[in-house]
């Protein structure tokens, strides 16, 4: 028994046999006539992170990439999710490169700085040489918000944070951090304040011995966090977080909390932040480069690594150079574009963090040169 035509469709056929259609031809007829909707497909939200973003969870389950992506996912405001994660490495204590524990100065005291940016808002702010707060990220934010400023610096920053509402504590040494700066301390020339050529070079090699003996991780010696999100929408935000070089100058401040420097984001375009030695990025403005070259259509990948190839460039001194004339120091730089591509890249070999809907993982930077200095 031949199927019966519904309303619609008899209506279609009885169009089509006026116009000589086929009655066969009803079904395509209607669908024709049914509206198109555009359907704009979104991004596939990821986190990326230095390595130490998915290493450490301060006694909790999950890691830095992994609660960032959780919350983003979940609807919560991208950079809020950020800075939740960044917030698991500032407080455990095991991290000595953030907040809470970090490296202090060649004084014994923790400085730490940080910024913060927020693609849709087109907002910033930052806090640099900032004592006594183990969440340097999070008055950061508070600049952001509650500020026509996007940075503030030492005790200025700490009575901020202050009226904020922020504990200020008198010391944020663990016996782990204290116990690494007296070894330090031990290992530097005792006369080394005579000369400042000659401290500078001690103080560096007194660093690296450490290094050498698995007392710091290398990536440690000038340690942070940065980690930079984009959702499903396409927003897309950053936040870095440091307790700068180990045993620095008192008052030292590296890139992490310079705007296109440690950090830098621009909505729609990407994200990019650094770890590794400060000054040689700072005198680039390196993650404002990599942002631009993404919006001329660079891959992330390929923006990292020409930021890096301009740091080699640039480095002339000697003391920075090996025996082979390659920058004997590590620069990492993560970013990702408004497409929601994303990549890691080093000086030479490391892991970065990123988290996607397969969950978190550590990944191999593409790098500028295959070894590190020393190393075949």
């Amino acid at each position: 028994m031949a199927n019966k035509l519904n309303r619609r469709e008899f209506m279609a056929a009885g169009a089509a046999a006026i116009t000589g259609v086929a009655v066969s031809d009803t079904a395509s007829i209607v669908k024709a006539q049914a509206p198109t909707l555009a359907l704009q497909r979104g991004v596939a939200p990821v986190v990326i992170a230095s390595s130490n973003g998915h290493r450490y969870k301060n006694g909790g389950d999950v890691t830095c990439v992994e609660l960032a992506f959780k919350m983003m996912t979940d609807g919560k405001d991208v950079l809020d999710s950020l800075i939740a994660g960044v917030n698991i490495v500032e407080l455990d204590p095991d991290d000595t490169s953030v907040g809470f524990g970090g490296l202090p100065n060649a004084d014994g005291v923790v400085q730490l700085d940080s910024s913060c940016m927020h693609g849709p808002k087109k907002r910033a702010g930052a806090v640099a040489c900032i004592e006594g707060i183990r969440t340097p990220s999070l008055v950061a934010q508070k600049v952001m918000d509650l500020t026509d400023h996007h940075l503030l610096v030492g005790k200025g920053a700490q009575n901020f944070a202050k009226m904020m509402g922020f504990k200020i504590e008198d010391d944020l040494n663990t016996p782990r951090s204290r116990r690494l700066w007296m070894e330090w301390k031990r290992r530097t020339d005792p006369e080394h304040w005579l000369d400042p050529e000659k401290r500078l070079m001690a103080g560096f090699k007194a660093g690296m011995s450490m290094v050498a003996d698995g007392l710091i991780d290398r990536e440690h010696y000038f340690g942070t966090i940065n980690c930079d999100g984009i959702n499903s929408k396409g927003e897309i935000c950053g936040v870095t977080t440091t307790s700068g070089l180990a045993w620095k100058i008192p008052g030292r401040v590296g890139d992490s909390p310079i705007l296109g420097a440690g950090l830098y984001v621009e909505d729609k375009i990407g994200a990019a932040g650094s770890t590794g030695r400060g000054e040689a990025n700072l005198y680039g403005l390196c993650s404002f480069l990599i942002v631009e070259l993404m919006r001329q259509g660079k891959h992330p990948k390929d923006a990292g690594l020409e930021a890096l190839r301009r740091i080699a460039n640039n480095t002339i001194d000697k003391r920075l150079r090996d025996e082979k004339g390659q920058p004997n120091f590590q620069v990492i730089f993560y970013a990702l574009n408004g497409k929601g591509e994303y990549a890691g890249t080093s000086m030479f070999p490391t892991k970065y963090a990123v988290c996607t809907e397969k969950g978190g993982e550590l990944l191999d930077t593409a790098t500028l040169f295959s070894a590190w200095p020393g190393r075949s």
